[in-house]
């Protein structure tokens, strides 16, 4: 076993399930105590300020409040890992896990489009600002492009989706202003959730590129008029991998927690509306798993983009292992 752990791949895949592991139980951790860090007594809450000491008891019982903290902590620990995330604490008979498995695939579609939408775009919009303002030309377009990206970046995205619904569904009614009924109610929201991570992005590209479009082997390249279009998809594009999947774990995990504020503009029937929802009934136990569902994703969005940078630049197993 030491000499299989000695090896770059079996150490750092053994490493990646170990802080995949340590993640989750801090998130499971943090979500339990989310409760009991709620002003007033949830019990209450739950059966209304009207409602009679008998039924206060009565409700407390029922959500299991009544408990020891450790045994209602073990309780919740073993649902998470059958499962089993109880039931709405507003409707009782309505599962947290059917409510989840009917609304996530709305929150991961925008997403994953999103995320697809902004490595290509800022990819493209990158390199095109970096070659043609390559050797201190086109400085305008280099001081435009970082103004506009800059301007927008400054723009929180519920001011973008609002702007959005404003210019393309009411001024122009080109596009459905909210809901999910119909292909075209996807471009709002994913463009809504997908400008800012483009404009952060490209910025990282253009500035990537614009380094390695003066490294020797661009210069022979060049040099040897290889086309433009071959020079950027074999010698620039694998050179920014690195860099644009490190940048796009974190802008996934940005736009999985974006997705609340744009679902919510939109109208989107996904995890972040049902969780808004879901804060403002107080209705715990939704928002509870709602929310340890979307940080388990965010995390395993992450080991992936983690496990994708290993396949692109090896160097990064070793470079995991000087750092343990």
């Amino acid at each position: 076993m030491p000499a299989v752990l000695a090896r770059p791949w079996p150490a750092f895949l053994l490493r990646k399930v170990f802080e995949f592991v340590l993640a989750l139980l801090a998130l499971v951790v943090l979500t339990f105590i989310m409760v009991h860090l709620v002003p007033g007594d949830p019990a209450r809450v739950i059966a209304g300020m009207d409602a009679s000491a008998e039924q206060v008891e009565a409700t407390r019982g029922r959500l299991g409040l009544d408990r020891p903290v450790l045994v209602q902590f073990w309780d919740y620990f073993v649902g998470v890992l059958t499962l089993d995330l109880g039931n709405s604490w507003r409707r009782p008979t309505t599962e947290v896990a059917d409510v989840i498995v009917a609304r996530l695939p709305f929150t991961a579609s925008i997403a994953l489009i999103g995320i697809a939408i902004t490595v290509l775009v800022s990819l493209a919009l990158g390199l095109l600002v970096a070659g043609l303002t390559r050797g201190n030309r086109n400085q305008w377009l280099d001081s435009g492009f970082g103004w506009i990206t800059a301007s927008a970046l400054a723009l929180p995205v519920y001011v973008i989706g609002a702007i959005l619904i404003v210019v393309f569904a009411v001024n122009w009614g080109l596009l459905p202003a909210g809901g999910a009924n119909q292909l075209t109610s996807y471009i709002l929201p994913t463009t809504a959730i997908a400008i800012g991570p483009i404009c952060s992005m490209s910025r990282m590209v253009r500035r990537e590129a614009a380094v390695v479009l003066e490294q020797d082997y661009m210069r022979t390249a060049r040099g040897w008029r290889i086309s433009t279009a071959r020079q950027y998809s074999k010698h620039a594009v694998p050179n920014l991998l690195s860099s644009t999947l490190t940048l796009s774990g974190l802008i996934l995990a940005a736009m999985i927690g974006g997705a609340i504020i744009v679902e919510t503009v939109f109208s989107w029937p996904g995890l972040g509306r049902t969780v808004v929802e879901s804060i403002i009934e107080r209705d715990f136990g939704l928002t509870r798993g709602i929310i340890l569902t979307i940080g388990a994703l965010a995390i395993t969005a992450n080991v992936i983009i983690d496990i994708l940078l290993a396949l692109v630049d090896p160097r990064t197993l070793r470079a995991g292992k000087a750092l343990t």
